[in-house]
């Protein structure tokens, strides 16, 4: 069973959202998931590099059959990854990630955080799969950011309505459809 990775958003942490859900759904099938705590302070954003340094603590388990997912901000952080990576992963899913196209309510953090410059080639050649999943009424992000993001990646949109920013303030405390992917991986 592959290992699974999900890196949470801003001022996020492990126990919000679908995460606990996901965890223990996967956990069951004996895939060995991970759900790194990022520092995320309020107001002042963490630096890119601080969130590298929690992830030298999982590198090791990151692998040809490793899927990443990344909510938010962590799927900032998992283009950032991806672009670093030596290696290919089984797949990488992206939900809710900001790429730079406004309305992003936290545009200056994010840019700050990383910037929105992509090496899209090196990207794109690390991963077997890309899904995309974006809703379309994020207050946080912007359609047209998964629009853009499924095209550079070369994959199909999953465009799930009313979802708000897949968070538990959207009444997502469980991701079924991302469950169901999973397995079909």
């Amino acid at each position: 069973m592959p290992n699974v990775f999900i890196f949470h958003g801003t001022e996020g942490h492990p126990q919000e959202n679908w995460f606990p859900w996901l965890k223990e759904k996967l956990e069951a099938k004996n895939y060995k998931v991970f759900v790194p705590q990022f520092p995320s302070p309020p107001i002042v954003p963490a630096s890119l590099e601080e969130w590298f340094e929690v992830l030298r603590n999982y590198e090791k388990y990151i692998d040809e059959d490793s899927v990443l997912i990344g909510h938010s901000l962590g799927g900032i952080f998992t283009l950032r990854v991806l672009e670093k990576l030596e290696h290919l992963v089984k797949a990488v899913i992206f939900v809710g990630t900001p790429i730079g196209i406004r309305p992003i309510l936290n545009y200056d953090r994010d840019n700050a955080f990383s910037g929105f410059s992509f090496n899209w080639p090196s990207i794109k050649s690390k991963a077997k799969k890309f899904i995309v999943y974006q809703s379309d009424n994020d207050p946080y992000v912007c359609p047209e950011n998964g629009e853009r993001l499924a095209k550079k990646l070369k994959t199909k949109l999953t465009l799930i309505s009313g979802a708000g920013h897949f968070n538990a303030r959207a009444g997502y405390i469980q991701f079924p459809d991302l469950l169901e992917r999973l397995e079909e991986l």
